[in-house]
């Protein structure tokens, strides 16, 4: 793999991570939307508040934990996007840079495991609402997954876009053979 392509590829890996936490985040607005709608119609509706989005107070308290880990692990995805070329550059900074995305693992795992803990479903059996728990989709828990394909990607992008270009060798001018004199 040459060393332009396989830094066009490491940069393509640092961009999916982003776009692979707003898809976490999309995905589980879309969710709790359903299970939201769910839990009105239901038969254990006891009349409380829906806001203007249509989701019951549950509703929004499972969309506010899954949106402030989508918007952790996104600020994170986007840092690794900046540090990723930055470590490619060489030359001062690149010792804290190594440092800085050691760190930054700690909020990418953190929300991880807050993904697969499924908050949706988690506060709808703390809150008793069967009708939301029963509307949340099927594919619902497997978006959790989406977190650590997008901390994978980014490893990986990281790790081709912060290699070092190989030192030139020096140029030493090709010598012609002289012709020999015949004997």
């Amino acid at each position: 793999m040459a060393g332009g392509l396989g830094r066009r590829i490491g940069v393509a890996l640092l961009v999916s991570g982003p776009v692979l936490v707003a898809a976490y985040a999309l995905a589980g607005r879309t969710a709790v939307g359903r299970a939201a709608e769910a839990q009105a119609r239901g038969p254990g509706w006891r009349g409380g508040r829906i806001d203007a989005d249509g989701l019951t107070s549950l509703g929004v308290d499972a969309w506010r934990v899954v949106a402030v880990t989508a918007l952790v692990v996104g600020v994170t995805a986007l840092a690794y996007l900046v540090i990723g070329p930055l470590l490619g550059r060489g030359g001062r900074g690149r010792t804290f840079l190594l440092v800085l995305s050691g760190f930054l693992i700690v909020p990418y795992a953190l929300g991880c495991v807050v993904a697969f803990v499924n908050p949706p479903r988690l506060l709808g059996g703390l809150y008793q609402a069967a009708d939301f728990v029963a509307g949340l989709p099927d594919w619902q828990s497997a978006t959790a997954f989406l977190l650590p394909a997008a901390g994978l990607a980014q490893a990986v992008g990281l790790a081709l876009t912060s290699r070092r270009r190989p030192a030139a060798a020096p140029r030493t001018p090709v010598r012609t053979e002289e012709p020999r004199p015949a004997s």
